[in-house]
């Protein structure tokens, strides 16, 4: 292993385990005086990794070899359905949808479930075909890190890191509001409110940290056991979200929905949209599962695209519902569904509500434990964190590590911050990683090292180029003081048009997918590029704000310690890969002792 004298994988090693050899292996940390010169080395280490790129053998194949122990393939495409469902669901209606009702798109809620929606399916076509080329744990981290290089998926890999802690913290104190609604109490009724911490961290959830801890423990035990009691789960979701639907509608009443459909007009619900996206970051953890997936090119694609689907239509069916049967002004934003029943009479339905709800955010959190953790396990193969947190158990098949360091990091957020400040927060990281995935698939299929001539790589760099400046200047220009005004909408869309237009028949594609391609080369991927943009660029300053802080500090740990350990490992497997090359063609001898028998 690169950076110490230790024994080879699996030979005599504990799992349980605790040294500084663990963390931090690599030269450059041996000893204060070596990181010195690794500090001093800084630049010319940032010029070497920030435009590196990784292979499809390397994250799908060498990079394994970190975790000693391998994930186990038990996996299936129903699995993979369910799994989405699971994720998906349960931290989505229950969650955002009174939040975002009342306060931004009003009635017109199920239309920003339907762009949001819209733009997650188009995500996930791209993530299917990566997800079939790029059998990795580590999702769109390991898609990033073979196109875009060790920088973009760097920084794909702290908001990873930053989204999963977010969204599980979001995810536990809702949890928390809808056990108060079980127990017919205020949603706040069992935190601990602390009057001298600032507004929106003054409330303490420890309810939230228990559970956050018990279905993180659940989801070390193994993908197989959790994947199972998942789909047990989303059978009883399903027949209470037919519930929801079939209850709701029959006491729709359309007068909720006047005297303005739009009280907060377009801007709100495209903001609304933004936030609710968040509802379905659930697909990208099942393409984390491809390496515990035994036929991950059929599998894969089949069990992303069917679960979002089904997904979508729900969202929009469930927030109409809610609107008619309650109107927005009066929804309650923690715990919408329960008290809207209780609104409309049906008193004992919010607990049947709390109850579904309690089991879809378990789910979310379960699965969840289980996606976050393999995006972990991979970053830490790559060393960008501490190897340490690859490490696979040998009895149970997890990355009990990665799980329990994922789990601590959103207990602590949970026990302190309110839904509002991670949802903004978990939005505007997962929009990100998006429009990136889908940047990395037209760079996939245009661009191949080596193989692309010079002036075909003009071409294809021309026309990406004017394709994200006229997405990145419709989202802009949506958002400032001429967005009533239509030349804009049009020069912009013309930009993108052109750009897009200019892949499909002035530029000519390097690369044939091996099973699974997304349909509409380049029109899909270039529409998610937009779509995601437009919806970054719907969230408000202070979510932009709290973005570049965390970006900031990615980028401060990125110089003091992940440049390093990454250009120790990448030139550790260099100087390997050339002896074993000079060894083959016998330019130089091992050792009797060490020379293969």
């Amino acid at each position: 292993m690169a950076g110490g004298d230790q024994p080879p994988a699996g030979e005599g090693r504990r799992y349980w385990r605790w040294s500084k050899a663990d963390f931090f292996p690599e030269p450059s940390f041996q000893s204060w005086r070596s990181y010195g010169g690794a500090l001093a080395a800084t630049v010319p280490r940032l010029r070497d990794r920030v435009a590196a790129r990784s292979t499809d053998a390397i994250e799908a194949g060498t990079l394994l070899a970190e975790s000693e122990n391998p994930l186990r393939r038990c996996l299936s495409w129903v699995d993979l359905a369910f799994l989405g469902f699971g994720s998906v669901v349960g931290s989505g209606v229950f969650v955002l949808t009174g939040q975002e009702a009342r306060f931004d798109a009003g009635p017109a809620i199920p239309l920003a479930y339907a762009a949001a929606g819209f733009s997650a399916l188009l995500s996930s076509f791209c993530y299917a075909e990566l997800a079939t080329e790029i059998p990795s744990a580590g999702g769109s981290f390991s898609y990033l890190r073979v196109e875009l290089g060790d920088m973009a998926a760097f920084l794909a890999a702290g908001n990873i890191l930053l989204e999963a802690v977010v969204g599980a913290a979001g995810l536990g104190r809702s949890w928390t509001s809808y056990l108060a609604a079980l127990l017919g109490r205020d949603s706040d009724s069992l935190r601990i409110h602390v009057p001298a911490l600032a507004e929106g961290f003054n409330l303490l959830d420890p309810i939230a940290v228990v559970v956050l801890i018990s279905t993180s423990a659940l989801a070390m035990s193994g993908a197989r056991l959790t994947s199972t009691i998942n789909s047990l789960a989303s059978v009883i979701g399903i027949v209470i979200i037919a519930f929801v639907m079939g209850f709701g509608f029959s006491h729709f009443d359309s007068s909720n929905l006047e005297p303005s459909f739009f009280p907060f007009g377009a801007a709100g619900v495209f903001r609304a949209a933004a936030v609710v996206y968040w509802s379905y970051t659930g697909f990208d953890m099942v393409a984390t599962m491809a390496e515990e997936t035994k036929n991950p090119g059929r599998d894969v694609p089949l069990g992303l695209l069917s679960s979002m689907s089904a997904i979508t239509v729900v969202y929009c069916a469930m927030s109409l519902a809610l609107v008619g049967m309650q109107k927005y002004s009066d929804i309650d934003p923690n715990a919408a569904y329960s008290v809207a029943f209780a609104a409309t009479g049906l008193k004992w339905a919010r607990y049947v509500v709390a109850l579904g709800a309690l089991k879809g955010m378990t789910s979310g959190l379960l699965v969840g434990a289980l996606g976050q953790a393999r995006y972990t396990t991979q970053i830490a193969r790559t060393h960008m964190i501490p190897p340490y947190f690859a490490l696979v158990h040998p009895k149970t098949g997890t990355p009990v590590y990665a799980t329990m360091a994922v789990t601590l990091g959103a207990a602590c957020v949970a026990l302190f911050s309110s839904l509002d400040v991670l949802a903004s927060v978990s939005s505007i990281s997962t929009l990100f990683i998006f429009a990136l995935v889908a940047v990395a698939l037209l760079v996939r299929r245009y661009y191949v090292a080596g193989r692309t001539p010079a002036s075909e790589l003009r071409t294809f760099l021309a026309f990406l180029a004017l394709l994200l400046a006229s997405s990145i200047g419709m989202s802009v220009y949506y958002n400032s003081s001429y967005a009533g005004r239509w030349p804009g909408y049009v020069v912009f869309g013309i930009g993108w048009a052109a750009g897009t237009a200019g892949l499909a028949f002035g530029a000519k594609q390097q690369r044939v997918p091996k099973m699974y391609g997304v349909p509409l080369m380049p029109w899909l991927p270039a529409m998610s590029v937009a779509t995601n943009l437009f919806l970054m660029g719907s969230l408000g300053s202070l979510a932009y704000m709290r973005f570049g802080i965390c970006t900031a500090a990615m980028l401060v740990y990125y110089v003091l310690f992940g440049v390093h350990a990454t250009y120790d490992v990448a030139h550790s497997r260099d100087d390997a890969d050339v002896v074993a090359e000079n060894v083959e063609q016998g330019k130089i001898a091992l050792p009797v002792s060490t020379a293969p028998a």
